[in-house]
């Protein structure tokens, strides 16, 4: 029986990620700094570890023992930006990513699947966006590059890497639990002007690209996780209203933006025309091809 690792194994996406492996006869090790898991009670093959993983520790211990390693570790980004929180932002990647490599044993064969995330790229108005352009100059881009830098030195140690570049994860959770209420109150819209490309991807197709590294072994690389088909915010927004029966004509300025949301504002506004390149050529198949399709699955439960 394969062992898997999942660091933030109680958020949004490692606790889809744990049901998937279990389901498929995996034992599942998770990670994270609640104090309990659900899964603990429910699954015999599941083990949690409580642990702030920015600290070193007795947590390193699991890491030698693993076959695969999937690193999802991280602060929530969506509060607004302090100078603590966005310290909190960098060292919940960056610390746990370089103690998880420092933890891993020479020559032994394992697989890591570490995330990132589109934001790597910086603001790139209407570039398109493939894994060989290079990092842009702001916060999130640097947190993302650094991030990266600690994950890919598990390669010396003779570790299959994956680096998964997350765009916006749209699912029962996540970053449309943010979204959803202003629409459904009918003051849904597009942020600033909504010409800036939006990075979007379906759970499934999350879940399921993860699932298409690790099975196939000898996969490794830098990896968009975005949709097939990039969409401008405001046709987003569009779709979105659809979805949920309400209008999406309640435009958010970008000073408003900027003024509540500060610094994290900002970053809303950038735009990032990103497609999986990588991932298609690899032979992944998406099962959702335009975020409008994704968004129609996901409220018509």
């Amino acid at each position: 029986m394969k062992k898997i690792l999942i660091t933030g194994a109680s958020g949004f996406i490692g606790k889809r990620l744990a049901s998937i492996f279990l389901s498929k006869g995996y034992h599942v090790t998770g990670m994270g700094t609640s104090q309990t898991h659900p899964f603990s009670m429910e699954f015999q093959e599941f083990e949690w570890i409580s642990s702030d993983t920015t600290v070193e520790g007795k947590w390193q211990d699991h890491i030698a023992g693993s076959d695969i390693i999937i690193n999802l570790a991280g602060r929530n980004i969506f509060r607004y930006w302090t100078k603590k929180t966005k310290k909190a932002i960098y060292d919940s990647r960056i610390l746990t990513t370089r103690h998880i490599i420092n933890a891993i044993e020479n020559g032994k064969t394992q697989k890591l699947l570490t995330a990132s995330a589109v934001g790597i790229y910086g603001d790139c108005k209407e570039d398109l966006l493939t894994e060989e352009r290079t990092p842009g100059k702001d916060f999130l881009a640097k947190v993302c590059t650094d991030w990266e830098k600690e994950g890919l030195r598990a390669r010396k140690k003779g570790v299959n890497v994956a680096v998964m570049r997350f765009g916006v994860v749209l699912g029962d959770g996540g970053a449309l639990s943010l979204m959803v209420p202003v629409f459904k109150l009918f003051s849904g819209g597009p942020l600033g002007d909504g010409r800036q490309w939006f990075p979007w991807i379906h759970v499934k197709d999350l879940e399921k690209a993860v699932e298409f590294i690790v099975e196939n072994e000898e996969l490794e690389g830098i990896f968009n996780f975005t949709g097939p088909t990039p969409v401008r915010q405001k046709q987003f927004a569009k779709a979105l209203g659809r979805a949920l029966n309400r209008p999406a004509f309640m435009p958010a300025p970008s000073f408003i933006i900027k003024a509540i949301m500060g610094e994290l504002g900002g970053s809303l506004l950038k735009s990032q025309r990103a497609i999986p390149k990588n991932l298609t050529k690899s032979g992944y198949s998406f099962f959702f091809s335009d975020a409008g399709s994704a968004l129609t699955e996901i409220f018509e439960k």
